[in-house]
């Protein structure tokens, strides 16, 4: 989205005489803000302000809600499927380029554990964030009305896999949301869930620093949260949540964070990829050994110059944001006939929410824990989300939210709202998959 940002900004008298087309192609018409998806799965920001509408933002570009599913650089060449596909009846449109620009970012990377794909719920999308909120808070629902303590005890325990950014925030804003939930139950107290956070090495979030993540141990165990490091989680088959240190957890709630693997789609091109995957990329941003093909965001391998040689840049939106625009500038530059631009940053620091009003951050040398943590992790992502419009919205929840009570209301029936009019109409009545509870992915 940024990469096309700036192509119609840098290309406006091109693209009025016509001179220029610029297509998109994405399967959803929105690009997500993902520092923003636990605040959205704990109902700090409404989930339409954590998404950006392509087709505003981009208002002089071509926008196609579809899949790229093969792509032929030699010929110039991209087999794109979309929602008319299949209708239409046929293997999906050739769509040709000059420029070719490939940031399809990154997937969850699983593994084969036995009951994960049954039972696990990633955290890589609004779609998801959302149904975890509604799924946990559905859990806190089907505690206070069993009078089985096996289900309730199930019911009320909570498995996070990943002790990276995703898990951990996820986890300190949703344990922080079903603490302050649990006051509106009568049967329910905070002390009765049990919240376990189970990662394979021996620390979590590296990237604010081996003192900061000990500080962010320290302090989710204090919050009663079972922090296990060097565990794996070996199976959760028949809901049952088995660690290598030979725990064993009844559980409803398998959350998968434990990292990410580049897109498919780069495996259906003949672009060439590392060992790892990831598109191989020159400083300029340009796909190695090719011409008219970048890459930019998780799918590239882009060497960092500011670091020893051999060192690759992280892939993390501090990186991607910057490198679309230094993309966008040097396809500008070879329209033109101009000399590249070579991508060049330095690593700024982290920073990571552990609820409301906590936090770390590790940012041009300088600590920060709790409050103040909290506070520019806050502060710097509002400067980071794209549009005024969303600055402006995202703030002004923030502010009410600091005036009012928060919201407690699962919306899972949103997710099927077909279900009760098939009832009323005869019917089967629609049924959750066991795998897919409330439709969370």
């Amino acid at each position: 989205m940024y990469t096309a940002l700036r192509l119609q900004r840098r290309l406006k008298r091109e693209l009025d005489r016509g001179e220029v087309e610029i297509t998109v192609v994405t399967p959803d018409p929105y690009m997500t803000y993902q520092p923003f998806l636990p605040e959205a799965a704990a109902g700090a920001i409404s989930p339409r302000h954590v998404v950006v509408p392509l087709r505003r933002v981009l208002d002089r570009c071509r926008i196609v809600i579809g899949e790229a599913t093969a792509i032929d650089h030699a010929k110039r060449t991209a087999t794109i499927t979309t929602l008319a596909t299949e209708e239409e009846g046929t293997g999906g449109q050739q769509l040709m380029y000059d420029e070719l620009v490939l940031a399809p970012g990154s997937v969850s990377r699983t593994l084969p554990v036995p009951g994960l794909a049954d039972h696990g719920i990633g955290f890589k999308t609004v779609e998801e964030a959302i149904g975890l909120r509604n799924h946990v808070i559905e859990q806190m629902d089907i505690a206070s009305s069993t009078r089985d303590p096996a289900i309730r005890d199930a019911a009320l325990t909570f498995v996070f896999v990943g002790g990276g950014f995703a898990g951990v925030e996820a986890l300190g804003e949703l344990e922080d949301m079903a603490r302050y939930a649990a006051r509106y139950y009568h049967n329910i107290r905070p002390e009765d869930m049990k919240w376990i956070l189970v990662e394979a090495s021996d620390r979590i979030l590296p990237e604010v620093g081996e003192e900061m993540g000990r500080y962010t141990v320290t302090e989710l165990r204090r919050r009663n949260i079972d922090v296990r490091l060097q565990t794996r989680l070996e199976s959760c088959a028949d809901r049952v949540a088995v660690l290598s240190d030979g725990a064993r957890f009844p559980t409803r709630t398998v959350v998968w964070t434990a990292g990410v693997k580049p897109h498919p789609v780069l495996a259906a091109t003949d672009l060439p990829r590392n060992d790892r995957g990831r598109l191989r990329c020159t400083a300029e941003l340009a796909v190695e050994g090719t011409t008219h093909a970048w890459a930019a965001g998780d799918a590239a391998a882009v060497p960092d110059v500011t670091a020893e040689p051999g060192r690759e840049c992280a892939p993390n939106a501090q990186h991607a944001l910057r490198q679309a625009k230094v993309l966008a500038d040097n396809i500008v530059h070879t329209l033109r006939g101009e000399p590249l631009q070579t991508y060049e940053h330095a690593y700024a620091g982290s920073v990571a929410s552990l609820g409301l009003h906590k936090g770390v951050a590790h940012v041009y040398g300088r600590k920060l824990k709790g409050y103040p943590a909290w506070f520019m992790h806050r502060a710097y992502h509002l400067s980071r989300v794209p549009t005024f419009n969303r600055k402006a919205r995202v703030l002004a929840e923030w502010t009410l939210a600091g005036l009012f009570k928060r919201e407690i209301v699962s919306l899972g029936s949103l997710e099927h709202p077909r279900a009760e009019f098939e009832l009323a109409a005869g019917g089967k009545p629609f049924q959750d998959p066991p795998h897919n509870p409330k439709g969370s992915s």
